[in-house]
């Protein structure tokens, strides 16, 4: 069951775990994430996380965000084979499509 779309620009921005690992993210505006968090679910394993399908320019895939507590926003990690594909990096402003899948 497919929920709720939020088209929203947001820019990249990189998070250095420790060890060396590093992912680039894009957070999702204070109202797509409200709105997503005020939907009632069940409790399942992940961090909190949610099944999204996403839009970047021509690339779509399906992935998961993550609650920030630091922001109190949702997080999308935004994988390097669709930022090479799209031609961006951290930094750049995108315009990014997440669907919530139920």
């Amino acid at each position: 069951m497919t929920g709720a779309t939020h088209t929203f620009s947001a820019a990249l921005w990189l998070w250095d775990f420790e060890g060396g690992t590093a992912w680039v993210f894009a957070t999702l505006p204070e109202r797509a994430s409200d709105a997503i968090a005020n939907v009632p679910r069940a409790p399942k394993p992940g961090f909190g996380s949610i099944r999204v399908d996403v839009i970047l320019g021509g690339s779509r895939w399906s992935t998961s965000i993550f609650p920030d507590s630091k922001v109190g926003r949702y997080i999308l990690p935004i994988k390097k084979v669709v930022r090479k594909a799209e031609g961006v990096d951290v930094d750049d402003t995108v315009e990014i499509t997440v669907t919530t899948l139920e």
